[in-house]
């Protein structure tokens, strides 16, 4: 590695510290918002019950996120993101799993191609 690359290195780490430390602000800010949790749901027709089993999570972190009492973090804040811009893939990739032909897994099929065609 050359000299020169090495220090930029150094200090970009340093740096990296002191903002780390809140001694320095980053110069950059990247903040991701969650999308209307609730409009997500309603563009998939999905029940609150229905959408919480998709996603992993309880009923009632999914009611606490819709209320606005809590905010979602992380994966789950990624799928809501991925459900808000493209509802029939979240739905076509949640049930692949589940090839059985049962009700539920057909009605949410027909949504997912319901959802595709909007």
């Amino acid at each position: 590695m050359k000299d020169e690359t090495f220090a930029k290195l150094a200090t970009s780490i340093k740096e990296t510290g002191e903002i780390k430390a809140k001694h320095r602000a980053p110069s950059r800010i990247y903040e991701i918002k969650p999308p209307e949790i609730r409009m997500v749901r309603e563009r998939l027709d999905v029940s609150q019950g229905e959408f919480a089993v998709m996603i992993g999570v309880s009923t009632r972190t999914l009611q606490n996120w819709e209320q606005g009492r809590r905010q979602p973090e992380g994966p789950a804040k990624a799928l809501l993101t991925i459900a808000s811009r493209n509802p029939a893939a979240v739905l076509d990739a949640l049930h692949a799993q589940s090839r059985c032909p049962t009700t539920k897994s057909r009605r949410l099929s027909t949504r997912a191609a319901r959802v595709a065609k909007s």
